[in-house]
């Protein structure tokens, strides 16, 4: 049984496109992987600060009645 024309021009397009794409160099990799961890750990701390805050508003508001 042939294989499909869709297929085959399918993979070999996927192949074509990938040989176009720019791949990063390790340094960028390993500085823009440190740029997302910081800035995960920053919005991390920032929402639980506000957690935190919001939790101790509620109590307060919830002992005050």
């Amino acid at each position: 049984m042939a294989k499909p024309v869709f297929k085959t021009q399918f993979g070999s397009g996927i192949v074509e496109e990938l040989k176009k794409v720019t791949w990063p160099t390790k340094e960028q990799t390993f500085r823009l992987t440190v740029i997302v961890i910081g800035i995960s750990l920053i919005i991390g701390v920032y929402i639980g600060i506000i957690d935190v805050l919001l939790t101790k508003g509620l109590e307060l508001l919830a002992k005050s009645r």
